[in-house]
């Protein structure tokens, strides 16, 4: 199904896009993956998998990382900034072209924040 597909690249891309996130900030915070392994306690491999987008850190590892780079929860899956508007626009529009659910579930978000 083609939908099914749609999601399951989502999926994957949310893996990259959360990876490439917590690489940022950590960077701004001019922390190693080294130190911010040390301080998860996993390994430094495992911290280079989370952020090269190959594995999702557990919620318990990913509550840690959110208190190591003292960044509220919000911030660590803000992915807006990481495309142009129109792309982003472009994006949702094909994906509730494809699928008729999505796009009713769209509107009815839509329609409870446009006031």
């Amino acid at each position: 199904m083609i939908a099914d597909n749609y999601y399951v690249g989502k999926i994957m891309n949310i893996k990259k896009l959360l990876g490439k996130q917590i690489q940022e900030i950590r960077k701004k915070k001019k922390l190693t993956q080294e130190q911010v392994a040390e301080l998860v306690g996993l390994e430094t491999s495992s911290i280079s998998n989370i952020e090269n987008g190959k594995y999702f850190p557990t919620a318990e590892n990913l509550e840690k990382i959110i208190k190591i780079l003292n960044i509220k929860p919000s911030e660590i899956f803000n992915f807006e900034y990481l495309a142009p508007k129109d792309e982003l626009i472009d994006e949702m529009y094909n994906a509730m072209k494809q699928d008729e659910k999505l796009a009713r579930l769209m509107y009815k978000f839509y329609s409870s924040v446009k006031y």
